[in-house]
């Protein structure tokens, strides 16, 4: 798939009906990780202007006092969301049980919105009580968001007035398994995803102290981690028993999370061959315009890595088959805050407004970094 600037995404684009002007984004919550990302692809993004941004803790402070990276590029400073004004579409980036407290007054405020916490991305209000052990207090408001995976929903986004975030480690595990559980191949699957230290966001805890966390190999949620109801629910697994197994591992990277998938296959499975399972994926994964197959028998780079996407909001997906264990092993990679977050968001908003999927988003990532 061709990394050139105009590329047009195979993807039919809806634009009847969208207006031409200059879209008002406005970012709640815009002084974390993530924050600072979606600021720095909406103020690249030739159809958005970004008219507000707020933190509680930087209130009156520039964007760059924050997110250096955007010094000389922007004016902004970040207000209190208190003083938040209208716009055409929000952008929630808040810490997860705070949106949706609010979410009636921030609905007042923007005729879309893209959410990027946890807050409803579960369509079942028992299940926030089971994973995040707290009851939602609008579970009326979850049958209106669309899931925010465009691979996965795309037609619902495009008519969608709100779109949930997506957990960063459910982005690239589902990615890397939907061709296999939706042709029913799987019976099992052990999966050990390894994290960057971005994923535990901005605010510093004991964890995070540098001579904690530096050159660390550490496994902090061996099960149970809340990012596997999105699985169950976007994978269709029996919520009583998925027969799914799911670990998290903090390595010594800052971006980055990297899948690795062990897919115990059943009796019919075990009898393709690895280009029938190629085929599979070629089917579903062809014409997306961020998700790229990794093919390659010789060289360093076989597998997908994180560090090659840093920035780049593209998903790697790549696997080998074990055919004497029945296994397939299925390896995905993303940059936890442009795919797993700020990326998918803004591939979000080009969903809902009719524009090219990869508009503001063609980054294609650094080699070496």
């Amino acid at each position: 798939m061709p990394l050139i600037p105009n590329y047009q995404s195979p993807i039919p684009q809806i634009t009847e009906g969208v207006s031409k002007r200059m879209i008002k984004a406005a970012i709640v919550g815009a002084s974390g990780y993530a924050g600072g990302e979606l600021l720095r692809l909406l103020l690249f993004h030739p159809h958005v202007e970004v008219t507000q941004i707020t933190s509680e803790t930087y209130a009156g402070e520039f964007a760059h006092f924050v997110h250096p990276n955007l010094r000389g590029r922007t004016q902004l400073k970040f207000s209190r969301a208190a003083d938040l004004k209208p716009c055409d579409v929000l952008f929630l980036g808040l810490p997860h049980g705070t949106a949706w407290n609010r979410i009636d007054e921030f609905a007042g405020m923007a005729e879309r919105i893209v959410d990027l916490s946890g807050d409803f991305r579960l369509r079942n209000p028992a299940d926030y009580e089971k994973w995040y052990e707290h009851k939602h207090p609008h579970p009326e408001w979850l049958s209106r968001f669309v899931y925010g995976l465009p691979e996965l929903h795309r037609a619902e986004m495009a008519s969608a007035k709100y779109i949930s975030g997506v957990g960063c480690n459910a982005t690239v595990t589902i990615l890397a398994l939907a061709p296999l559980y939706k042709r029913g191949l799987v019976r099992e699957t052990v999966v050990e995803v390894k994290v960057g230290s971005s994923e535990g966001g901005n605010k510093a805890t004991e964890a995070s102290h540098h001579p904690e966390r530096s050159g660390v190999v550490r496994t902090y949620s061996p099960f149970g981690h809340r990012h596997i109801a999105e699985m169950i629910q976007e994978l269709k697994l029996d919520p009583a028993d998925p027969h799914f197994h799911f670990t998290v591992t903090s390595v010594d990277i800052v971006r980055g999370a990297l899948a690795t998938c062990h897919c115990l296959l059943t009796d019919e499975a075990k009898k393709l061959a690895e280009r029938d399972l190629w085929k599979f994926y070629r089917e579903d994964y062809g014409d997306e315009p961020f998700v790229r197959l990794v093919r390659a028998s010789r060289g360093i780079h076989r597998f997908p890595e994180p560090k090659l996407l840093s920035g780049s909001n593209y998903c790697d997906v790549g696997f080998v088959l074990d055919e004497p264990g029945g296994r397939a092993i299925v390896v995905a990679a993303i940059d936890n805050l442009m795919k797993g977050a700020a990326g998918s968001a803004a591939q979000c908003m080009n969903v809902m407004y009719g524009w090219p999927e990869t508009t503001g988003l063609e980054f294609p990532g650094l080699h070496p970094v």
